[in-house]
């Protein structure tokens, strides 16, 4: 699992809005929040998103951009970010690749926990949240990104 001092890995997916995302080319613009959730639409994974998305304004002044990752499809993720008005970037990473480089796969590689990386221009994982179910544990990392 990537722990806080470790190097982030590197990813390149697709987003709900047709784009490709690689991380190194978001840190070139700045620090990354990255997250990872289990599925779209499940009520704790629409509460997460959407307490991003009503931090989204304050990150991005901060000079954050957000990506979220799950094993979703484009599809699901484009239809999720379109209901809840989602301003970043929804990846999918359906054969779970980089949910497996950040070792964030459930038991038996079954489902993803939740996990959220602040992650520095340089690639370093600064602090992370990791498997909590809390919503709030989430939201108060991101609340120490935003000083």
């Amino acid at each position: 699992m990537i722990g806080v001092g470790d190097q982030a890995p590197d990813f390149t997916l697709p987003s709900h809005d047709g784009r490709t995302v690689r991380l190194s080319e978001l840190l070139a613009e700045g620090p990354v929040v990255v997250y990872f959730y289990p599925a779209d639409f499940t009520p704790l994974c629409t509460a997460q998103a959407c307490m991003v998305r009503d931090q989204h304004d304050r990150l991005r002044a901060s000079g954050y951009r957000v990506v979220a990752i799950s094993p979703q499809s484009v599809a699901s993720h484009s239809r999720f970010a379109d209901k809840h008005n989602l301003p970043f970037a929804l990846l999918a990473d359906t054969d779970k690749s980089v949910i497996r480089a950040y070792g964030v796969s459930g038991p038996f590689g079954l489902f993803t926990r939740r996990a959220t990386f602040l992650i520095d221009t340089d690639g370093t994982v600064r602090d992370r949240v990791v498997g909590d179910l809390s919503v709030g544990k989430h939201a108060g990392l991101i609340g120490r990104a935003l000083g």
